[in-house]
């Protein structure tokens, strides 16, 4: 098993199947409660980021090539140590491409604009006797978002978990060493 499909099973587990709570603005079609149809969620793929998607009807072999595709390739996760590729990965399915980028860009101290180009891989390159500390500081950057979320009462718990349980994954399933 290669390391996007590692990290998409680790996803997965997290995400989990179909569900439509209204209080989550992701299942609406218009990203915000109350707004356009509540689709829901289905893999971890949102209405809100795919509201032409019949949401309830996704397989998880359609989640995983929308995983790759708009996730994995986008954030050039393959070019990451695998550690840090699982948390950047991630991360892009969470909280989106150019946020997740853009926590590993500050985590580096490069430019934060959200995409992975040569300047950001440079830094990776430079940094990489360094892999504790920067899968420790972009899940630091990660916790401080997410925990100024409105939707952190609600949600915070189930998240908290997440973000605490992913490096121990990364560590089984290999990637850390």
């Amino acid at each position: 098993m290669d390391t996007f499909e590692q990290a998409f099973k680790i996803a997965i587990g997290h995400e989990g199947g179909y569900t439509a709570n209204p209080a989550d603005p992701g299942n609406w079609t218009g990203g915000r409660c109350g707004v356009g149809a509540c689709h829901g969620t289905n893999w971890g793929i949102s209405a809100a980021a795919y509201p032409q998607l019949d949401i309830a009807s996704l397989t998880l072999d359609q989640a995983q090539e929308i995983y790759r595709r708009d996730y994995w390739d986008r954030a050039q996760c393959g070019r990451l140590p695998a550690a840090l590729a699982l948390l950047v990965f991630d991360a892009t399915v969470n909280n989106g491409v150019g946020r997740a980028i853009r926590w590993l860009q500050a985590t580096l101290r490069v430019a934060q604009d959200g995409a992975i180009g040569p300047a950001t891989l440079a830094a990776i390159e430079a940094q990489k006797s360094n892999s504790f500390r920067l899968c420790a500081e972009f899940q630091a950057n990660r916790l401080i978002f997410m925990a100024g979320l409105a939707t952190w009462r609600t949600f915070g718990d189930g998240w908290a978990r997440r973000l605490c349980e992913l490096p121990f994954e990364a560590f089984q399933m290999g990637v850390v060493s």
